[in-house]
């Protein structure tokens, strides 16, 4: 039988994430978080380098409604000279520890980590020569950031090879690779997670909405059996629309499968990796940590 704790008594439970960049430093990017759900809210702000490095210059974190455990924020304000790559959410569950509001902040990092993914500094006339122009953007995303060469579909080989061969359309602008001197909201998030118990199902929704991506995830787990039975979803806006559209399909895998334990692990396979959608395995992946 699911039963998510984030449910207790209720059938519905909701989280929204508001997230944007701001390029208030010459090297350095100024990352905002709010994060809230039936519970509390709490805001997190983080200065950190961008690629390669993504080190913290100064990170805090405050309560806007709801408790927020004194020793979490001080945890918080310890992260200076963290990296934001593997091993960041480790290192933030030893410096919050499990007071008050401690997972909510660190799902509020997570957010910071992947928000300092979208905005670079690079050189102006290099991003000025990307208008328009889907190819160029995408050989500027793969040297601008150095994480992303085959991390999914689009940055492998085989996503390399479909330019040219098919329209590929982007909405990406030259000021997410050279924002200008002091440019507010240079990236702008929102995400709406929700849990929703009717009659003998669980229906699970994310959606996120940004500069240059739009998704709506909807599962369906049956709560008896914990069986996926519906796996949806619409993607209005992609950074290579023509080529990210690709590993959509490949949310289908889905059904049928049980919502256990391994889940979290086995949708690597499903949806991830080189011939998968980065975006559409994380939404899945916090969509799952919800359940437990």
């Amino acid at each position: 039988m699911i039963a998510p704790a984030l449910l207790g008594r209720r059938d519905r439970y909701e989280r929204v994430m508001d997230g944007w960049v701001d390029n208030t430093h010459e090297d350095a990017f100024t990352h905002t978080v709010t994060l809230r759900d039936d519970y509390r809210a709490i805001e997190l702000l983080v200065v950190a380098l961008p690629s390669p490095s993504y080190e913290i210059r100064e990170a805090r974190c405050r309560s806007l409604t709801g408790a927020l455990d004194a020793g979490v924020v001080a945890g918080v304000a310890k992260l200076g000279g963290a990296q934001m790559v593997g091993g960041l959410t480790r290192r933030v569950a030893e410096l919050t520890g499990n007071g008050a509001g401690s997972g909510l902040v660190l799902a509020a990092v997570v957010e910071v980590a992947r928000l300092a993914r979208q905005t670079a500094k690079l050189p102006r006339e290099r991003a000025e020569r990307t208008a328009g122009d889907a190819w160029a953007c995408w050989q500027l995303d793969t040297t601008g950031w150095v994480d992303l060469p085959n991390s999914c579909f689009t940055y492998s080989e085989a996503g390399r090879s479909l330019f040219g061969t098919r329209t590929v359309e982007t909405p990406m602008q030259p000021d997410l690779y050279s924002p200008r001197p002091g440019q507010r909201r240079v990236f702008a998030r929102t995400k709406r997670a929700r849990l929703e118990r009717a009659d003998d199902r669980l229906k699970l929704f994310h959606s996120m909405y940004d500069n240059v991506h739009g998704f709506e995830l909807t599962y369906e787990i049956e709560l008896a059996t914990g069986r996926i039975v519906r796996a949806e979803h619409i993607t209005p806006r992609l950074p290579y629309m023509g080529i990210c559209s690709e590993p959509q399909r490949k949310i289908a895998a889905l059904l049928g499968e049980t919502a256990d334990e391994g889940l979290r692990r086995r949708i690597g396979d499903h949806l991830g990796g080189e011939s998968g959608c980065a975006q559409l395995y994380d939404l899945t992946a916090d969509l799952l940590k919800l359940l437990t």
